[in-house]
């Protein structure tokens, strides 16, 4: 059945957002506040994205769940905000588009007085979300107008959102060093077939240059990320709620994050140049 193509203006919780609908009845949200993608539902699918129930949308913090933008630090790793300084800035539609089946939006945001004052650097972040059928693409530019280089590691946050975390696998990782940021310990290989999270997990995958399957006994995602050199898979497991309060006690069982990212070696961008990187989501059955 075919749907008329849209962008349409609409009230997420609260924070304006875009709502895309594509011609085959694809859906998204994405929030103006964070330019971060709060929802995906393929034609015929359910909801693919996790957002909190007690996730907070009036921009006193970034919203938990979605895909929020990390940049230009990624986690702590460095002496910024962690994950950067984004996620709870107002960003601006740049280009939207319906053509061939597929609908697309480009929201930007670049640096001020506020950003300047925490990073002194010029920067000019572009997020461009496309949905057509089964498939999702998230691509994020980063272009420096400035005179001086800069040098940056950041994420596509990704929540993916599951029925239960305990029953889902993540094939693709068997053979990739990896960092376990929850053990003061060098790069450990991976030596699983597949990953199954029955613990709390914090993983920074190194040069993961392959497809990835999330698998659960319903239906499979599709996982492909380029320009990003890792992957971060994370769940806080039982007892997030304490460290996180826009997490409810059962809210863990509900999503498992495969972020991609530029973690181990930061990415440097010369004077007018652009950075981009992509992450492709596709449910396969």
């Amino acid at each position: 059945m075919t749907t008329p193509a849209s962008i349409t203006p609409c009230d997420f919780h609260g924070t304006p957002a875009l709502r895309l609908t594509s011609g085959d009845g694809a859906t998204a949200v994405v929030s103006l506040l964070g330019g971060q993608l709060l929802s995906w539902v393929p034609p015929g699918e359910k909801e693919q994205l996790f957002v909190g129930e007690r996730a907070v949308f009036d921009g006193s913090k970034p919203i938990r769940g979605g895909v929020p933008v990390c940049f230009p630090q990624f986690a702590d790793l460095g002496g910024l905000p962690k994950h950067g300084l984004l996620r709870t800035r107002r960003w601006e539609v740049s280009d939207q588009s319906q053509h061939n089946g597929c609908t697309l939006v480009s929201l930007v945001c670049g640096d001020d007085a506020a950003s300047r004052a925490q990073w002194p650097h010029a920067f000019r972040a572009e997020l461009t979300v496309a949905i057509e059928g089964e498939r999702l693409d998230l691509e994020l530019s980063l272009t420096n107008p400035g005179e001086a280089p800069f040098a940056f590691t950041g994420a596509l946050h990704t929540y993916l959102k599951v029925a239960e975390v305990e029953e889902v696998s993540l094939e693709g990782l068997y053979g990739l060093d990896y960092l376990d940021k929850l053990k003061d310990a060098a790069p450990t290989r991976e030596t699983a077939p597949s990953l199954v999270v029955d613990r709390e997990v914090d993983r920074i995958y190194y040069d993961c240059a392959r497809p990835l399957l999330l698998r659960d006994e319903q239906h499979t995602l599709g996982i492909n990320a380029e320009g990003f050199s890792d992957v971060v898979v994370w769940n806080p497991w039982e007892g997030a709620e304490a460290r996180f309060p826009d997490l409810a006690a059962k809210d863990f069982r509900r999503f498992l994050c495969v972020e991609a990212a530029v973690a181990r070696q930061p990415v440097t961008v010369a004077p007018g140049e652009e950075w981009w990187g992509r992450q492709t989501v596709v449910v396969l059955s």
